[in-house]
């Protein structure tokens, strides 16, 4: 399993954060979701079949693209 921390720059409040939770939990492979809307900040816990690009692809069509 791999942990990768994402600067989200759109996020504002908690809400954000539950949305990306939300969503994120859906991809096949994403085991965890946390964040903090003080550092604008998620960290994903992930394994195969979810890669990193998948994640970044999700957040941008949520709207939440990840910093690069």
């Amino acid at each position: 399993m791999e942990d990768k921390k994402f600067s989200i720059p759109n996020i504002s409040c908690g809400h954000c954060v539950m949305n990306i939770k939300r969503e994120l939990s859906d991809l096949e492979g994403v085991k965890k979701v946390e964040g903090d809307p003080g550092k604008k900040e998620i960290t994903v816990s992930f394994e195969a079949p979810a890669t990193v690009e998948k994640i970044k692809a999700s957040l941008k069509e949520m709207s939440y693209p990840a910093a690069e």
